[in-house]
């Protein structure tokens, strides 16, 4: 090769990066986060949580809901440190109320200010625990 002529270059191998799937608690605050704003799941809390997390009519109510966790032994009563994707609830009419956790002092959960809405703990009054999704 003559000294004034280079070498080819060599080519580094192509990699793919791809993002890791995300996780179940991702994808469900991704769902109320899409929805942010919306007024179509007022008085259907329970509905929400379950869809965003692809299921429905696991539970009657957020008040089934926690009353479950708490006879599993899975309710964390009074704790306002939830896990991101934990479901949060409170005490606030016959049906109670839920939301989705989102692991730093937050959540997401209809009837805030009247729809879907993302808002810090506690937020609403008596409010009773945290417990992980059991769907």
């Amino acid at each position: 090769m003559p000294a004034s002529a280079t070498a080819p270059a060599t080519r580094e191998p192509v990699t793919t990066v791809t993002a890791a799937p995300q996780s179940r608690a991702d994808n469900a605050i991704a769902w109320f986060a899409a929805r942010n704003g919306s007024t179509a799941y007022q008085g259907y809390c329970e509905k929400a949580v379950e869809n965003a997390y692809g299921r429905t009519g696991i539970y009657a109510s957020a008040k089934a809901n926690w009353n479950d966790a708490v006879r599993r032994g899975a309710a964390h009563r009074g704790d306002l440190n939830p896990p991101k994707g934990a479901l949060v609830f409170w005490n606030i009419s016959a049906y109670g109320h839920v939301g989705l956790a989102t692991g730093d002092g937050n959540f997401w959960a209809t009837s805030v200010n009247g729809r879907i809405g993302k808002a810090r703990l506690p937020y609403f009054a008596n409010y009773l625990g945290w417990a992980h999704p059991n769907f």
